[in-house]
Protein backbone atom coordinates (compact mmCIF):
# COMPACT_ATOMS: atom_id res chain seq x y z
CA UNK A 1 0.00 0.00 0.00
CA UNK A 2 1.26 3.52 -0.90
CA UNK A 3 2.07 6.27 1.45
CA UNK A 4 -0.17 9.50 1.38
CA UNK A 5 3.41 11.40 1.41
CA UNK A 6 4.59 8.79 -1.59
CA UNK A 7 1.78 9.55 -3.68
CA UNK A 8 1.76 12.99 -3.39
CA UNK A 9 5.45 12.82 -4.33
CA UNK A 10 4.48 10.64 -7.24
CA UNK A 11 2.09 13.58 -8.44
CA UNK A 12 4.31 16.18 -8.45
CA UNK A 13 6.90 14.69 -10.24
CA UNK A 14 4.36 13.39 -12.92
CA UNK A 15 3.23 17.10 -13.14
CA UNK A 16 6.95 18.22 -13.45
CA UNK A 17 7.32 15.70 -16.18
CA UNK A 18 4.27 16.25 -17.61
CA UNK A 19 5.34 20.46 -17.70
CA UNK A 20 8.79 20.03 -18.92
CA UNK A 21 7.49 17.81 -22.30
CA UNK A 22 5.01 20.68 -22.74
CA UNK A 23 7.67 23.40 -22.88
CA UNK A 24 9.71 21.59 -25.01
CA UNK A 25 7.10 21.44 -27.71
CA UNK A 26 6.13 24.14 -27.36
CA UNK A 27 10.05 25.14 -28.09
CA UNK A 28 10.36 22.93 -30.36
CA UNK A 29 7.44 24.26 -32.57
CA UNK A 30 8.76 27.96 -32.38
CA UNK A 31 5.36 29.14 -30.52
CA UNK A 32 7.34 30.73 -27.59
CA UNK A 33 9.35 33.41 -29.81
CA UNK A 34 6.86 36.75 -29.90
CA UNK A 35 8.88 38.88 -32.08
CA UNK A 36 10.92 41.88 -31.04
CA UNK A 37 7.97 44.07 -32.01
CA UNK A 38 6.32 43.04 -28.58
CA UNK A 39 9.25 44.15 -26.75
CA UNK A 40 8.67 47.80 -27.52
CA UNK A 41 5.43 48.14 -25.61
CA UNK A 42 7.88 47.60 -22.43
CA UNK A 43 11.19 48.83 -23.31
CA UNK A 44 10.33 51.58 -25.90
CA UNK A 45 13.40 53.47 -25.07
CA UNK A 46 16.03 50.54 -25.62
CA UNK A 47 13.47 49.85 -28.94
CA UNK A 48 13.85 53.22 -30.00
CA UNK A 49 17.40 53.06 -30.67
CA UNK A 50 17.85 49.91 -31.46
CA UNK A 51 17.76 49.98 -35.37
CA UNK A 52 21.35 51.89 -34.66
CA UNK A 53 22.77 48.66 -32.99
CA UNK A 54 24.69 46.37 -35.38
CA UNK A 55 21.92 43.45 -33.90
CA UNK A 56 19.64 44.88 -35.30
CA UNK A 57 20.57 43.26 -38.42
CA UNK A 58 19.54 40.19 -37.73
CA UNK A 59 16.15 41.21 -37.37
CA UNK A 60 16.19 43.51 -40.45
CA UNK A 61 17.49 40.76 -42.97
CA UNK A 62 14.39 38.61 -42.26
CA UNK A 63 15.99 35.69 -42.77
CA UNK A 64 17.41 34.44 -39.23
CA UNK A 65 15.30 31.64 -37.12
CA UNK A 66 13.32 33.12 -34.43
CA UNK A 67 16.11 32.17 -31.71
CA UNK A 68 18.41 34.20 -33.96
CA UNK A 69 16.09 37.34 -34.38
CA UNK A 70 16.26 40.51 -32.32
CA UNK A 71 15.66 40.48 -29.06
CA UNK A 72 15.26 37.30 -28.47
CA UNK A 73 18.73 35.93 -30.31
CA UNK A 74 20.12 37.15 -26.98
CA UNK A 75 17.42 37.32 -24.23
CA UNK A 76 16.03 33.94 -25.19
CA UNK A 77 11.79 32.87 -25.94
CA UNK A 78 10.19 36.08 -24.94
CA UNK A 79 6.35 34.81 -24.24
CA UNK A 80 6.66 33.12 -20.95
CA UNK A 81 8.26 36.93 -20.10
CA UNK A 82 5.17 38.46 -21.77
CA UNK A 83 2.39 36.00 -20.05
CA UNK A 84 3.76 36.60 -16.83
CA UNK A 85 3.63 40.57 -16.85
CA UNK A 86 6.99 41.22 -17.16
CA UNK A 87 8.97 38.93 -14.43
CA UNK A 88 12.45 39.30 -14.67
CA UNK A 89 13.10 35.62 -13.92
CA UNK A 90 11.09 34.53 -17.04
CA UNK A 91 13.47 36.03 -19.18
CA UNK A 92 17.40 35.91 -19.49
CA UNK A 93 19.00 38.70 -17.83
CA UNK A 94 22.40 39.14 -18.52
CA UNK A 95 23.24 40.64 -15.39
CA UNK A 96 22.05 37.84 -13.47
CA UNK A 97 24.11 35.49 -15.44
CA UNK A 98 27.58 33.33 -14.61
CA UNK A 99 30.61 34.55 -16.51
CA UNK A 100 30.44 31.44 -18.62
CA UNK A 101 26.89 31.73 -19.75
CA UNK A 102 27.55 35.17 -20.44
CA UNK A 103 30.42 33.96 -22.91
CA UNK A 104 28.12 30.66 -24.26
CA UNK A 105 25.67 32.96 -25.11
CA UNK A 106 28.21 35.55 -26.88
CA UNK A 107 30.08 32.90 -28.81
CA UNK A 108 26.76 31.19 -30.15
CA UNK A 109 27.37 34.19 -32.85
CA UNK A 110 30.63 35.49 -32.38
CA UNK A 111 32.50 32.60 -32.96
CA UNK A 112 33.61 32.71 -36.41
CA UNK A 113 36.49 35.45 -36.34
CA UNK A 114 39.93 34.27 -35.67
CA UNK A 115 40.94 37.59 -33.76
CA UNK A 116 38.40 35.27 -30.65
CA UNK A 117 39.76 31.98 -31.24
CA UNK A 118 41.67 32.10 -27.83
CA UNK A 119 38.92 33.78 -26.10
CA UNK A 120 38.69 30.87 -23.55
CA UNK A 121 41.87 30.75 -22.44
CA UNK A 122 42.35 34.17 -22.48
CA UNK A 123 43.66 35.73 -19.25
CA UNK A 124 40.21 37.99 -18.95
CA UNK A 125 38.26 34.60 -19.37
CA UNK A 126 40.11 33.22 -16.82
CA UNK A 127 39.84 36.67 -14.14
CA UNK A 128 35.65 36.28 -15.17
CA UNK A 129 36.13 39.34 -17.04
CA UNK A 130 33.63 38.38 -19.93
CA UNK A 131 31.75 40.53 -22.85
CA UNK A 132 29.58 42.15 -20.55
CA UNK A 133 32.06 43.93 -18.36
CA UNK A 134 33.66 45.84 -21.28
CA UNK A 135 30.74 46.16 -24.39
CA UNK A 136 27.29 47.61 -23.70
CA UNK A 137 24.64 46.06 -26.13
CA UNK A 138 22.35 48.71 -25.28
CA UNK A 139 24.01 52.06 -23.71
CA UNK A 140 27.35 52.09 -25.57
CA UNK A 141 29.39 55.87 -25.26
CA UNK A 142 32.22 54.37 -28.22
CA UNK A 143 31.18 54.58 -31.70
CA UNK A 144 32.81 51.10 -32.68
CA UNK A 145 32.21 47.52 -31.30
CA UNK A 146 29.46 48.34 -28.77
CA UNK A 147 32.10 49.16 -26.17
CA UNK A 148 30.75 50.28 -22.61
CA UNK A 149 33.37 53.45 -22.79
CA UNK A 150 35.78 55.06 -25.00
CA UNK A 151 38.88 52.28 -25.50
CA UNK A 152 41.25 53.80 -23.42
CA UNK A 153 39.44 54.86 -20.47
CA UNK A 154 37.95 51.13 -20.58
CA UNK A 155 41.12 49.58 -20.21
CA UNK A 156 42.59 52.37 -17.63
CA UNK A 157 39.06 51.43 -15.23
CA UNK A 158 41.09 47.95 -14.31
CA UNK A 159 44.47 48.14 -15.64
CA UNK A 160 45.27 51.47 -13.27
CA UNK A 161 49.46 50.90 -13.56
CA UNK A 162 49.11 51.09 -16.87
CA UNK A 163 47.49 54.56 -16.72
CA UNK A 164 50.50 55.60 -14.69
CA UNK A 165 53.05 54.25 -17.15
CA UNK A 166 51.27 56.23 -20.10
CA UNK A 167 51.93 59.52 -18.09
CA UNK A 168 55.85 59.23 -17.96
CA UNK A 169 57.75 61.09 -19.49
CA UNK A 170 58.54 58.82 -22.49
CA UNK A 171 56.09 56.50 -24.05
CA UNK A 172 54.06 55.38 -26.29
CA UNK A 173 51.15 58.09 -27.03
CA UNK A 174 47.71 56.73 -26.02
CA UNK A 175 46.81 59.38 -24.16
CA UNK A 176 47.16 61.57 -26.93
CA UNK A 177 45.07 59.14 -29.24
CA UNK A 178 47.95 58.30 -31.52
CA UNK A 179 47.83 54.58 -30.62
CA UNK A 180 45.50 52.71 -28.63
CA UNK A 181 45.80 49.54 -26.39
CA UNK A 182 44.15 47.40 -29.16
CA UNK A 183 47.10 48.05 -31.50
CA UNK A 184 49.12 45.81 -29.17
CA UNK A 185 46.75 43.87 -27.47
CA UNK A 186 44.14 41.23 -28.40
CA UNK A 187 41.52 41.58 -25.37
CA UNK A 188 40.33 38.47 -26.37
CA UNK A 189 43.34 36.34 -26.24
CA UNK A 190 46.41 36.00 -28.44
CA UNK A 191 48.18 32.99 -29.63
CA UNK A 192 51.06 31.91 -27.90
CA UNK A 193 54.17 34.03 -29.18
CA UNK A 194 57.48 33.24 -30.82
CA UNK A 195 59.58 35.43 -28.83
CA UNK A 196 60.17 35.08 -24.46
CA UNK A 197 60.95 31.40 -25.12
CA UNK A 198 57.70 31.26 -25.82
CA UNK A 199 56.45 32.65 -22.71
CA UNK A 200 52.54 34.35 -22.88
CA UNK A 201 53.44 38.07 -22.65
CA UNK A 202 49.67 39.08 -21.65
CA UNK A 203 47.12 39.32 -24.72
CA UNK A 204 49.65 40.72 -27.50
CA UNK A 205 48.39 40.48 -30.43
CA UNK A 206 50.94 39.48 -33.18
CA UNK A 207 52.32 40.86 -36.44
CA UNK A 208 53.01 38.63 -39.47
CA UNK A 209 54.96 35.78 -38.74
CA UNK A 210 54.17 35.22 -35.04
CA UNK A 211 56.13 38.08 -34.22
CA UNK A 212 55.65 40.90 -31.65
CA UNK A 213 53.18 43.80 -32.26
CA UNK A 214 55.96 46.07 -32.07
CA UNK A 215 57.35 45.19 -35.30
CA UNK A 216 53.67 46.29 -37.01
CA UNK A 217 55.14 50.29 -36.83
CA UNK A 218 59.12 49.64 -36.12
CA UNK A 219 59.39 47.55 -39.31
CA UNK A 220 62.59 48.78 -39.96
CA UNK A 221 63.65 46.22 -36.79
CA UNK A 222 62.10 43.23 -38.17
CA UNK A 223 64.90 41.58 -40.24
CA UNK A 224 65.91 38.90 -40.90
CA UNK A 225 69.36 40.40 -40.96
CA UNK A 226 72.96 38.52 -41.57
CA UNK A 227 73.87 39.10 -37.82
CA UNK A 228 71.12 38.86 -35.91
CA UNK A 229 71.23 40.00 -31.86
CA UNK A 230 70.15 37.17 -29.99
CA UNK A 231 68.68 39.37 -27.12
CA UNK A 232 66.18 40.82 -29.90
CA UNK A 233 65.31 37.45 -31.85
CA UNK A 234 64.89 35.48 -28.58
CA UNK A 235 64.16 37.29 -25.88
CA UNK A 236 62.12 40.21 -27.72
CA UNK A 237 61.94 44.18 -27.08
CA UNK A 238 61.24 44.05 -23.40
CA UNK A 239 64.85 42.74 -23.13
CA UNK A 240 65.56 46.58 -23.17
CA UNK A 241 62.57 48.32 -23.29
CA UNK A 242 59.46 49.46 -21.09
CA UNK A 243 56.51 49.44 -23.96
CA UNK A 244 54.00 51.44 -22.40
CA UNK A 245 56.29 54.26 -20.43
CA UNK A 246 59.60 54.97 -18.69
CA UNK A 247 61.38 57.47 -16.98
CA UNK A 248 64.17 57.15 -19.90
CA UNK A 249 64.88 58.32 -23.34
CA UNK A 250 63.99 55.68 -25.80
CA UNK A 251 61.62 53.70 -23.02
CA UNK A 252 64.84 51.70 -22.11
CA UNK A 253 64.88 49.87 -18.56
CA UNK A 254 67.77 51.88 -17.00
CA UNK A 255 68.58 55.44 -17.51
CA UNK A 256 72.31 54.83 -18.97
CA UNK A 257 72.47 52.46 -22.45
CA UNK A 258 75.54 50.86 -20.85
CA UNK A 259 74.02 49.35 -17.86
CA UNK A 260 71.29 48.09 -20.25
CA UNK A 261 74.19 46.29 -22.31
CA UNK A 262 75.52 44.72 -18.94
CA UNK A 263 72.33 43.35 -18.31
CA UNK A 264 73.30 40.48 -20.79
CA UNK A 265 76.87 40.95 -21.76
CA UNK A 266 78.33 39.69 -18.83
CA UNK A 267 80.83 36.82 -19.86
CA UNK A 268 78.17 34.04 -19.08
CA UNK A 269 77.44 30.82 -21.05
CA UNK A 270 79.45 28.99 -23.35
CA UNK A 271 77.09 29.56 -26.53
CA UNK A 272 77.26 31.56 -29.38
CA UNK A 273 78.52 32.31 -32.40
CA UNK A 274 82.03 31.32 -30.86
CA UNK A 275 81.35 29.15 -28.14
CA UNK A 276 82.50 31.95 -25.66
CA UNK A 277 79.14 32.90 -24.29
CA UNK A 278 77.69 36.55 -23.92
CA UNK A 279 80.26 38.93 -24.76
CA UNK A 280 81.59 41.18 -23.12
CA UNK A 281 83.35 44.38 -22.91
CA UNK A 282 86.72 44.42 -24.53
CA UNK A 283 89.67 45.32 -21.76
CA UNK A 284 90.28 48.76 -23.37
CA UNK A 285 86.50 50.00 -22.65
CA UNK A 286 86.59 51.23 -19.62
CA UNK A 287 82.59 52.05 -18.74
CA UNK A 288 83.85 54.67 -15.90
CA UNK A 289 85.08 56.37 -18.91
CA UNK A 290 81.88 58.83 -20.55
CA UNK A 291 83.71 58.06 -23.61
CA UNK A 292 82.21 54.10 -23.18
CA UNK A 293 78.99 54.09 -21.75
CA UNK A 294 77.22 54.80 -24.66
CA UNK A 295 77.11 51.65 -26.76
CA UNK A 296 75.10 52.48 -29.51
CA UNK A 297 77.55 55.54 -30.35
CA UNK A 298 79.59 52.50 -31.94
CA UNK A 299 77.14 49.75 -32.19
CA UNK A 300 74.78 51.65 -34.42
CA UNK A 301 72.81 48.55 -35.84
CA UNK A 302 72.23 47.23 -32.51
CA UNK A 303 68.97 45.24 -33.51
CA UNK A 304 70.72 43.25 -36.20
CA UNK A 305 73.21 44.24 -38.81
CA UNK A 306 73.54 42.65 -42.41
CA UNK A 307 77.15 43.85 -42.49
CA UNK A 308 79.26 43.48 -39.43
CA UNK A 309 78.95 41.06 -36.43
CA UNK A 310 79.46 43.43 -33.90
CA UNK A 311 76.53 45.83 -35.21
CA UNK A 312 79.12 48.45 -35.96
CA UNK A 313 77.26 48.97 -39.35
Amino acid sequence: MVSPIGASTHRLALRIGLVAIALLARSASGADYVGSEVCRNCHPDIWSQFYRNPHYKSAASGKEKPENTGCEGCHGPGQDHVESGGVREAIVGFADLPPDQVLNACLRCHVQSISRANIRRSEHTGQDVVCTNCHSVHSSQAPRFLLAKQPTELCYSCHSPVRAQFSMPFKHRVNEGAVQCTDCHNPHGGFAPAWRMAQRPRMLDRASGNEEPCLKCHIDKRGPFVFEHAGVRVDGCETCHNPHGSMNPKLLTRPVIFTVCLECHNGAGNFGRRTTGIATQDATHNTADPRYQNCTTCHVRIHGSNADANFLR
